[in-house]
Order: C-alpha cells, then sequence, then structure tokens
C-alpha cells in the first residue's frame, strides 16, 4: 500500500527517487534505530539524535522525563528523518559525484503514551527488536523508571522515502576521460562485543549480541 504524498511529503527534487509505499518506508527504518527529530522549541528550531523503533503504522522514541525535546515534542507538529548511507558515488566530475542512502521523513503530532501497561510494552518492543530475547533476561522494571521515562510515538500518516543506488550519472562526453569512477560501498558493521569489567566471571554474550546489525 502506498501513501498519498502531501504538500510536506511530495518529494521535488529528484524526485524519480521518490518512493512512498509502505515495504519500502518500513524496511528503512527497521533497518536503521537512529532518528533525528526536529521539533521548536522556545522559538527556536532543534534536530536532535535518539533511538526509534517501529510497531506496525507508528514509530516510537523515548527519553527522560525531564527531557527538554519530549516536552517540546508532546502534542505539538515534529519532523523525523532515518537515513541509511549506503555509498559514496565518485563521479568524472565533481559537480556529479554522489552517494547512495535511503531515507525517510515523517511529519506529524507526536502523541505521549500514557497507560502504564503501554509504556512497558512499547520498551519491550524495543528491546525485542534490537536483541530478540533478551527482554526476558533482564530484571523486571522497577516503577520508578517507568515513571522516569517518556516514550512519544508518531503514527506514519504523512510519510515519504527517497533513495539512491547505483553508480555515477555522467554527461555522456565525460564517459570517454580517463578518469576512474565507481561507487565506494559503505557499511555500518557491529564489531565483536566487549564485556562490561563487572561481568560475572562464566558470563558469555548471548547469541543475540553477536547478530546485531544495522542496514
Amino acid at each position: 500500500m502506498s501513501k498519498a504524498p502531501t504538500e510536506r511529503t511530495r518529494v521535488k527534487r529528484v524526485n524519480e527517487n521518490a518512493k512512498y509505499d509502505e515495504a519500502t518506508i518500513h524496511a528503512i527504518l527497521d533497518a536503521q534505530p537512529m532518528c533525528t527529530v526536529g521539533y521548536v522549541f522556545n522559538g527556536t528550531p532543534y534536530v536532535t539524535p535518539t533511538l526509534q523503533w517501529r510497531e506496525g503504522n507508528h514509530i516510537y522514541w523515548h527519553g527522560s522525563a525531564a527531557s527538554r525535546m519530549l516536552e517540546a515534542c508532546e502534542e505539538t507538529q515534529v519532523c523525523v528523518n532515518v537515513t541509511v548511507f549506503d555509498g559514496m558515488v565518485m563521479a568524472r566530475s565533481a559537480f556529479e559525484h554522489s552517494c547512495n542512502y535511503r531515507s525517510v521523513m515523517a511529519f506529524g503530532i507526536a502523541r505521549k503514551v500514557v497507560d502504564r501497561d503501554q509504556k512497558e510494552a512499547r520498551l519491550k518492543a524495543m528491546v525485542e527488536q534490537l536483541f530478540p530475547g533478551r527482554w526476558d533476561m533482564l530484571r523486571a522494571m522497577k516503577e520508578k523508571e517507568l515513571k522516569a521515562t517518556t516514550i512519544l510515538g508518531l503514527e506514519l500518516n504523512e510519510v515519504s522515502a527517497k533513495v539512491r543506488s547505483g553508480g555515477p550519472i555522467d554527461d555522456e562526453d565525460d564517459y570517454g576521460l580517463p578518469i576512474w569512477a565507481g561507487v565506494i560501498p559503505l557499511q555500518m558493521v557491529a564489531l565483536p562485543a566487549v564485556d562490561d569489567p563487572r561481568t560475572l566471571a562464566g558470563l558469555v554474550a548471548p547469541e543475540h549480541v553477536g547478530k546485531f546489525k544495522i542496514g
């Protein structure tokens, strides 16, 4: 199912790279947990990085109940961006250099998750999406921890994706020039886990730690 673009979400520059279908949008959101949230606080625009996770047609992010960002975003218009950086595109002219990427831009009103059980369910979903099986290994959340945590959600009603892939697109006359061109692929790779020095003797990292990946 495709999202009909609105004036805010319609991609105008290089619109052939625009994607409005749920499958593409969801795949990008699921591939990259880091997002940036744009909002206005006391008349000044800010962009704050944080973790996001998707459940159905909503994305969520969380933080301290004392967070200025979360306070400023609650029940107001925000813009959330998620980008996966896939490569540098090297062309035969400086003008045609580019990059390969997958990005999502979402607009809407951020809503606070108020219900206690819903808050815990959202936090469980975040942990389980990143590290399947980990939630049940952890100690139960304390009530004071839940109270100290704010979760905001955004319904994905105004959203679009923009995707660039492939090699350079040079002027036809430039293909005969003796200049190397191509793509430098990029990937974020999880390195081997490092034990906390205070981990109890004999404990080893669970299987889900080694399976963690982004992109």
